[in-house]
């Protein structure tokens, strides 16, 4: 979901030099770093993930023995043995067909609505895909597991922080570094599903 390139953008041109398909896959890998939420061998899901830079991170992270879950409306363009890719809209219902109960140790969500340019239509359109990928972690999340969501910060915010709280021990609000400028974009973390 990378908008206007710009080539002097340090991070768009990080991304080309290490082989990421996105800019926003420095996002990932800074929440990463911070609560240290992705271990080898776990299996994941990556919702909104086109063109697929997250997916390449998560797939380093997991490694062979991890497998990672990649939906999106528009084509991911990674390929491996231990990805797999469905495109579909999120908000379909088979969705929730895709993934057993209580099988994943984490779901991501780089998730962005196709923009208005009016801020609080824009707002509530990222709220409910926010909400949608908290659903979708209340159905598939192991205990234990962690659950990232990018949000367009906006009125809906506390609704949905308390709602995570609800899910999860500990919930942390971050505006990543590569974050653009004037953007109003910030990640919901939630860390260690409670026991269900």
């Amino acid at each position: 979901m990378s908008g206007n390139y710009n080539p002097r953008d340090p991070y768009f041109l990080r991304a080309k030099a290490e082989g990421y398909l996105a800019r926003s896959v420095y996002k990932l890998q800074e929440i990463d770093q911070r609560y240290r939420l992705i271990q080898p061998g776990m299996i994941i899901l990556d919702l909104g993930a086109a063109p697929g830079s997250w997916s390449q991170y998560l797939l380093q992270k997991v490694g062979p023995l991890g497998k990672v879950i990649a939906i999106d409306v528009l084509p991911i363009q990674v390929q491996a043995p231990n990805l797999t890719t469905y495109q579909i809209d999120v908000f379909a219902k088979e969705v929730e067909h895709l993934v057993p109960p209580s099988s994943l140790n984490g779901v991501v969500s780089d998730m962005a609505p196709a923009t208005t340019g009016q801020r609080l239509v824009d707002q509530a359109r990222s709220a409910a895909l926010v909400e949608r990928s908290l659903f979708l972690a209340s159905l598939w999340l192991k205990a234990g597991g962690f659950w990232i969501a990018k949000l367009l910060e906006g009125p809906d915010l506390p609704r949905l922080r308390s709602q995570a709280q609800a899910l999860f021990e500990q919930v942390h609000l971050l505006r990543p570094k590569a974050t653009r400028k004037g953007s109003t974009e910030c990640f919901l973390i939630g860390h260690k599903r409670k026991p269900h």
